[in-house]
């Protein structure tokens, strides 16, 4: 199976190692070159795109089964951070139409604003439905990093069966 990760910062490089021990192959995003050591010394294939930038992922989606959207602490302006939370992912879950993703996995815990997870929440629900696009929503808190990646390992594995 190969996981593209799409945020988490830290957290993500802790899931990252955990999948990569487990045998599965995982792509994580950056934005900028600065993290793509971390990034490789956790074992993910690193690839550099901006989820605020969709057009950036596009091809990062190759031979990937799931999506990991999570941008529960995603910084920013207000409407920038909104943006992540519907049009982007909304953007996001239409390029994954066809192509080899079995499910998304949605962040909707962090700092950003309730109202932004909560719409987050909707269009995956939404989207999910009109395109029957598997996924799995996760809450656990991001200040807890282990509990964090056991409940994004628990929604991987519940998607992928």
């Amino acid at each position: 199976m190969r996981v593209l990760l799409i945020g988490g910062g830290c957290r993500g490089i802790a899931l990252t190692r955990e999948l990569v021990a487990e045998g599965h192959a995982v792509r994580a995003v950056t934005r900028t070159k600065a993290r793509r050591a971390a990034i490789e010394a956790a074992g993910a294939e690193c690839w550099i795109g901006d989820p605020d930038v969709v057009g950036t992922l596009r091809y990062a989606l190759e031979n990937v089964t799931i999506v990991v959207w999570a941008l529960g602490t995603a910084a920013g302006t207000p409407d920038a951070v909104a943006a992540l939370h519907g049009p982007r992912l909304e953007m996001m879950l239409s390029k994954i139409i066809d192509t080899t993703v079995r499910g998304v996995v949605y962040e909707a815990a962090g700092s950003a604003p309730p109202k932004a997870l909560a719409a987050g929440v909707a269009e995956l629900e939404r989207m999910g439905k009109l395109n029957e696009i598997p996924y799995e929503v996760v809450d656990a808190d991001p200040a807890d990093a282990l509990a964090w990646v056991a409940a994004h390992r628990e929604a991987i594995s519940r998607l992928t069966g």
